[in-house]
Parts: structure tokens; sequence; C-alpha cells
């Protein structure tokens, strides 16, 4: 089952399958993943897509001058799936992080380890962590998916990531049993709220608003 974040490689004809139906230049720029061996991105899936076939993206730094993000959708068969495996765990993502931010996140990971709760990373730290090019800059946030299977442990969770914001630039987002996401700073602003509103949430092929009780219920309660 294939999941938003998670990391995918492809084979030599996926590659090649993919870059035949792009522009030269962001098929020059999937050869490079190619070459590299870096993962593909899973995104939400397009509403066209056929059932035999996975959306992707790769993500090349921003432009060094202007700072603009480029983006390259494409989509492949899933007979060019050599592997996947989940986003970065937080240790594997630390020495893309600057000083400045770096005590902290490992304080932050150990925190989250010995609480047996189950965070990790996304974004531009994840893809500075994996192909060492330059995606960080000051103004960079720290995207995280944190993966709760109890009540007990989006609280814990949430409180943590409430404390860490206060030294991190985090953002993110908790990612349901359903495998529905929600940023977790939505979550918290509702979750406050007497009223409880609905909260956004994304999903493998769906973006829907959905009701702050129904994603709890999908937790134990213990």
């Amino acid at each position: 089952m294939f999941y938003r974040h998670n990391r995918v490689w492809l084979s030599a004809n996926g590659w090649q399958a993919a870059c035949a139906r792009l522009p030269a230049a962001h098929a020059k720029e999937l050869m490079r993943w190619a070459e590299h061996d870096w993962p593909a991105i899973v995104r939400r899936s397009d509403a066209d897509a056929q059932p035999d076939t996975l959306c992707l993206g790769v993500a090349p730094p921003p432009e060094p001058d202007s700072g603009v993000k480029t983006r390259i959708p494409f989509t492949v068969g899933a007979a060019d799936i050599v592997r996947h495996e989940a986003p970065l765990v937080l240790s594997a993502a630390e020495s893309a992080l600057s000083p400045a931010w770096r005590c902290a996140f490992s304080a932050l990971a150990v925190e989250a380890g010995s609480r047996g709760l189950e965070f990790r990373v996304y974004g531009s730290v994840a893809l500075q962590a994996i192909t060492s090019l330059p995606y960080l800059a000051a103004s960079s946030d720290i995207d995280l998916l944190f993966y709760p299977r109890t009540q007990a442990q989006l609280q814990e969770g949430m409180a943590l990531l409430s404390l860490y914001a206060k030294q991190l630039p985090l953002d993110g987002e908790i990612v349901f049993p359903s495998a529905r996401a929600v940023a977790w700073k939505e979550w918290a602003q509702a979750f406050a709220n007497p009223v409880r509103p609905r909260v956004l949430a994304k999903g493998m092929s769906s973006l829907n608003l959905v009701q702050v009780a129904d994603l709890l219920a999908e937790l134990e309660k213990s």
C-alpha cells in the first residue's frame, strides 16, 4: 500500500517512461534523479489516475537567486516500482539541519522515541538529507509527520510538537490510521475550540472536511 510522502525507487525503464512524457527540462531533472538513485515521492492521486498507476513527484532545490520552487509531477506503472519506503525517521535527517536547529531537533527525536511516538520527516529537510542538495534556508520549515495509534499518543505528540515549536520552525501533519492527514496546527486550533469545527483531511485520492470526532474514533482510547 502506498501513502502520501512515501519514497519510491523506480526501475530504469520506469524513469525512461516518465521522462518520455515530460518537457525536456523536467526530463533532464528526472534523469539526474535516476542517475543518483534518489527516490521520487508519492503525492495525492490525480482524478484521472488509472488503478495500476501511482502518482509521484520530484522537487529539485529552489532556484538560488529567485527561490522559486519547481515541482515535477508524473505517473508510473506499478511494474516500474522497484521498492518503496516510509518517509525518513528523525535521526536520518539530523545531518541536513543547521547547527542552530540540530540540538533541539535531536532532543525532540530522543523524547519522541522514549515515549514510543512515531515521527518522520518530509519536505525540504528530508530532501536535503537524501540528496545533499541545497534545499534549506533560514526561512524553511521542518515538516514532520506524526502517526498516533491511540488518543493518549495523540495528546502526548501534540504536546511535544507545541513545546518544540517554540525552538524550531515545525510544521507538518498528523496521519491517522485511515491514512487521512491533518495539519497539526489546524488540529490544535480545532481541538481547542469548544465547537470542534471540522478539519481539512488529505487522503490519497481525496481532500475533505472531516469532523474531529470521526478522526478521533480511528484511534484506540487507551
